[in-house]
């Protein structure tokens, strides 16, 4: 079955006049940590503007964003507690 996803994928990527689908949750996932970190492909990149929806990517971006806030104050907090202040 993954064989055959991968051929759909693959596919897709090649036929420029393939119907449009909305992205899997995972592609959009991976795609936010990608662009986040800084290193997003352009293969995914294109893949995201032509399959992608905005307003999906502005929400996983956001929530990325508040996450990834988060984590760093948690870091700070604990590396202050840890030194005594």
């Amino acid at each position: 079955m993954n064989e055959q996803q991968d051929k759909q994928e693959q596919k897709a990527d090649q036929d420029p006049e393939a119907e449009k689908s909305s992205l899997k949750p995972w592609h959009v996932i991976s795609s936010i940590f990608a662009a986040g970190l800084g290193v997003q492909s352009s293969r995914n990149r294109e893949r995201d503007f032509k399959q992608g929806k905005f307003g999906v990517f502005i929400a996983a971006g956001l929530i990325f964003t508040l996450l990834f806030i988060a984590v760093v104050y948690g870091i700070v907090q604990l590396v202050l507690s840890g030194t005594g202040g």
